[in-house]
């Protein structure tokens, strides 16, 4: 498998320094990618990068994982309009261990040929002091050559200005470059294509402090074909880690792609190969309502990050929201899980003492919730059979519901209609 031309294929590769292509194609050889550390989770919009090192790997080279324990105190400014709040060691270590861990689903940490290793640039910056770095390192980059970079141009430039911590950061991350170049024998950094200006100042500190060379590549950053940035949903970032993003979630986020951005994500997101990806394309252009595209995509990644037992709990709450499957499903999960599938539905919350009483259904309907404006129009359509509780239509509207109607002890879900769901809540 050649690496650069399975970027190529996948239409993820951005910049190349001359010479890359070659050093890549005479053997193994070591490359890494940073990690910016200042959350306990990666989000999808990590996942570009690491789909990138887990191409490098499957082509035979070597790939480091660098988490930014250094730089995470200090912040990059690239594709930023202002400075960011710097993180305590403590939180840090926090946010490290979360990110190892999800970076093992990916990679190979015990090949004995090209197995991947992760570092930490804490570890080789935590004793090194100022004046001995502005020495060392300083001296080899000019102002001028750090003035150029449109990261800092555009800041420089903006309404906010730079300091001169986020106007060091180029010369930390250069600093990285050059210590696993000597260190690590790493001749190549990769990254989305924002940080080409601080890559080449690797390779750059490599050329003039350690008279050697060192190769960059870039990878196209993800955008939405309607414009919209890629990797939010209205409740924000969409995350690896199942806590703040529930595989459901995570798998409804990918089935609910467009068309023109299924065909661009399921060649960088997912591991198919070039003849089973055209297969797919052409299979989604003859029948698009079947969205052949975004169900690979969405098997394929929530597999990947979260394991089958999740992704069947995915599919099963889909074909609840949106198909056949029965009410009982709900009592297979837990309190988080049955809200992530309602997130976003209408929720009420009713007292579990009155409900124990016994609550009339058009009362429960439109006088403890407001899912129908007016006792008169929950009467009406309950009687025109288009009012479901707990999967089952209700009768008439003098039905009488109690505890012992609870899904879990604890939920009533409403449909009025076929698709417009409610969720009451009794506590």
């Amino acid at each position: 498998m050649n690496f650069v031309e399975e970027l190529r294929w996948r239409g993820m590769l951005h910049d190349i320094m001359p010479g890359t292509e070659e050093l890549l194609n005479k053997g193994m050889v070591s490359g890494y990618i940073g990690f910016d550390p200042t959350a306990d989770s990666l989000h999808v919009g990590s996942l570009a990068q690491i789909m990138t090192l887990i191409h490098f790997q499957r082509a035979g080279h070597k790939p480091f994982a660098l988490v930014g324990g250094a730089t995470g105190m200090v912040g990059d400014p690239s594709g930023k309009s202002a400075e960011r709040n710097l993180l305590n060691e403590e939180d840090l270590q926090h946010n490290l261990n979360g990110i190892k861990g999800q970076l093992e689903r990916f990679l190979d940490f015990s090949n004995d040929t090209n197995s991947a290793e992760m570092v930490n640039n804490f570890d080789w910056f935590k004793e090194y002091n100022f004046l001995d770095f502005i020495r060392d390192v300083g001296k080899h980059i000019t102002v001028n050559y750090m003035m150029a970079k449109d990261s800092v141009k555009n800041r420089i430039n903006g309404d906010t200005g730079m300091s001169f911590t986020e106007f060091s950061y180029q010369l930390v991350q250069g600093y990285d470059f050059y210590y696993l170049w000597k260190n690590r024998n790493c001749a190549l950094q990769m990254g989305g294509s924002d940080q080409w200006g601080n890559i080449v100042t690797g390779t750059e500190l490599v050329r003039r402090k350690g008279r050697g060379e060192a190769f960059a590549l870039t990878t196209q950053l993800i955008k939405k074909s309607d414009g919209t940035k890629f990797g939010k949903s209205e409740g924000g970032n969409i995350w690896l880690d199942a806590v703040k993003t529930s595989p459901y979630k995570f798998y409804q986020f990918w089935l609910n792609t467009s068309d023109d951005d299924a065909k661009t994500y399921i060649r960088i997101f997912t591991l198919f190969d070039k003849t089973t990806i055209e297969a797919m394309e052409a299979e989604h252009t003859a029948a698009p309502h079947l969205r052949t595209l975004q169900k690979a995509l969405a098997q394929d990644i929530t597999l990947r990050v979260h394991g089958e037992a999740e992704y069947i709990k995915a599919i099963k709450s889909t074909e609840f929201l949106f198909g056949n499957t029965g009410i009982e499903f709900l009592s297979e999960l837990n309190d988080e899980e049955v809200l992530a599938i309602f997130s976003g539905v209408p929720n009420f919350t009713v007292d579990k003492a009155e409900l124990e009483a016994g609550i009339p259904v058009t009362d429960l309907l439109a006088a403890k919730t407001t899912v129908f404006p007016s006792k008169g129009e929950a009467k009406k359509m309950v009687q025109g059979g288009g009012v479901a509780i707990n999967k089952e239509k209700v009768g008439t509207p003098d039905d009488v519901y109690n505890a012992g109607n609870l899904i879990n002890n604890k939920y009533l879900v409403v449909q009025k209609g076929k698709r417009n769901y409610f969720l009451i809540i009794v506590e």
